[in-house]
């Protein structure tokens, strides 16, 4: 076997180590708090459902604005829910996970002398915002399915890829943001102008295709339009309509995202 090859290997193994210690230490907090978690993150979906969904969607028809491959408007913004949810835990959970460690106890400092790698230390922080992402946005995927009776819709590969690579990119921008504030102030600010934000224009309540040529680039700058667009073909639509390049985008913008914060953790390491 070439030297390259093995050494490779072996940096590869541990690294996975590295972010199996990491993770591990905030699955142990987090195992503790989970029925908080996931009834935390339900809240908000199911009154955008029950407002929506059912109260202005009944007066919705297919073809009114949404395509009409899709049952109905409830239908239409489910996936969206989906997305919606697992972005709002993955980011706020994380960022305050740590924003709370390193302003209000030793813990960070602590984590910043353990020998693990700045890649290891981003990836098991986001790898422990993904579990929180995915385990409330399995209670809406519950809702969903109770909804529509469509199991297979919401729980076939590329439904679960995409929101997989949600809750990576939503919990690695709450890394970052966490390792950068100064204050749990500052916290609600990236709430109030960007996740907030995100939130009704990422295409969860509407077709981005039916938008006006000047709004269309803005809505596609956000990666949750991605996610939404792809929850939502990857749940109704033919493979064949699916649309593909959501996937490497929202995997670029994690790779990004994870290279800046090997970058911050390694500053902060020094």
């Amino acid at each position: 076997m070439h030297p390259g090859s093995t050494l490779q290997k072996s940096l590869l193994k541990n690294l996975a180590a590295d972010v199996l210690t990491i993770f591990w230490g905030d699955w142990l907090d987090l195992r503790v708090r989970l029925v908080q978690v996931v009834s935390s993150g339900l809240v908000s979906p199911l009154i955008y459902i029950l407002a929506f969904g059912l109260g202005l969607g009944s007066s919705i028809r297919p073809g009114a604005g949404i395509d009409s491959s899709y049952g109905s408007y409830l239908e239409f913004m489910l996936p969206g829910m989906v997305a919606l949810s697992s972005m709002v835990i993955s980011f706020g959970g994380t960022t305050f996970s740590i924003c709370g460690d390193r302003l209000f106890s030793k813990t960070f400092e602590e984590l910043l002398l353990v020998p693990v790698h700045p890649l290891g230390l981003f990836l098991g922080k986001m790898l422990a915002g993904v579990v929180r992402g995915l385990l409330t946005a399995a209670s809406v995927l519950l809702v969903a399915i109770l909804a529509t009776g469509k199991l297979w819709s919401f729980l076939n590969p590329l439904f679960l890829l995409l929101l997989v690579l949600n809750c990576a990119v939503f919990a690695g921008l709450g890394v970052i943001v966490g390792l950068k504030v100064k204050s749990l102030e500052s916290v609600g600010i990236f709430n109030n102008f960007l996740i907030v934000p995100m939130s009704f224009l990422g295409a969860t309540f509407f077709d981005p295709a039916q938008l006006p040529l000047g709004l269309k680039p803005l809505v596609y700058l956000l990666p949750l339009t991605y996610t939404s667009i792809g929850l939502r073909a990857a749940a109704y639509q033919p493979l064949a309509q699916f649309p593909w390049y959501s996937i490497p985008v929202l995997l670029t913008v994690a790779i990004i995202l994870s290279a800046l914060g090997a970058r911050l953790f390694a500053q902060q390491q020094d």
